[in-house]
């Protein structure tokens, strides 16, 4: 079982990074969290989660022990896999998912792309007193958008249209919602755009 991957970080988007170890490339799928944690560094060091199927294997990448010990959680719930389990973590920081999940707010839980009111509830109750253990602040949380540097609105764009193709949305719908993001904020870093068009899509 891989821990940790540890090395050169070879590529980086906001929804995948390829980490050189030994002249190997691992890619693994990553949430906005990560990515922002992560942005802008030669090297990095990211805790694993190896998804295995008949079919696929994928591995899943966290900047801290604490995303990824959410993750493990939240695919624990019946009806989220791997990949929803990172949307929820694109569009909420952990301590953000936290506060959520311990203030019973199914309707913030379910502007989740994927989300819906059932399935909102469900995590809600089933994680409720699981979440409590990993002794995360309860606290509404910042975005850590302000801490990064603002890039061209052009390859903003780029960037999150090209994330949001790949988490799975059409790019004529993504497009569209990202320019119109960037029409009101116009300084937004790429992050920041992201979360916004999950909640719209």
């Amino acid at each position: 079982m891989i821990e940790y991957l540890k090395g050169e970080l070879a590529e980086l988007t906001p929804a995948i990074a390829v980490i050189e170890c030994s002249g190997v490339g691992y890619a693994a799928s990553i949430s906005l969290n990560t990515y922002s944690a992560i942005q802008g560094k030669k090297s990095c060091k990211l805790y694993i989660y190896e998804a295995i199927r008949e079919d696929a294997y994928v591995l899943y990448g966290f900047a801290d022990r604490q995303e990824r010990a959410i993750f493990l959680l939240l695919i624990s719930v019946s009806g989220i896999g791997g990949n929803t389990a990172r949307m929820i973590l694109s569009a909420l920081s952990p301590s953000e998912l936290v506060n959520v999940i311990s203030s019973e707010n199914a309707n913030l839980l379910k502007t989740v792309k994927g989300i819906g009111l059932k399935t909102a509830q469900r995590i809600i109750v089933e994680l409720k007193d699981k979440i409590q253990t990993l002794g995360l602040p309860l606290q509404a949380g910042g975005t850590q958008a302000g801490a990064m540097l603002s890039a061209a609105n052009a390859e903003v764009q780029e960037e999150a249209v090209a994330a949001l193709t790949m988490l799975g949305f059409a790019a004529a719908p993504s497009q569209k919602v990202v320019l119109a993001i960037l029409k009101e904020e116009a300084d937004a870093p790429v992050e920041r755009v992201i979360k916004l068009a999950l909640k719209r899509l």
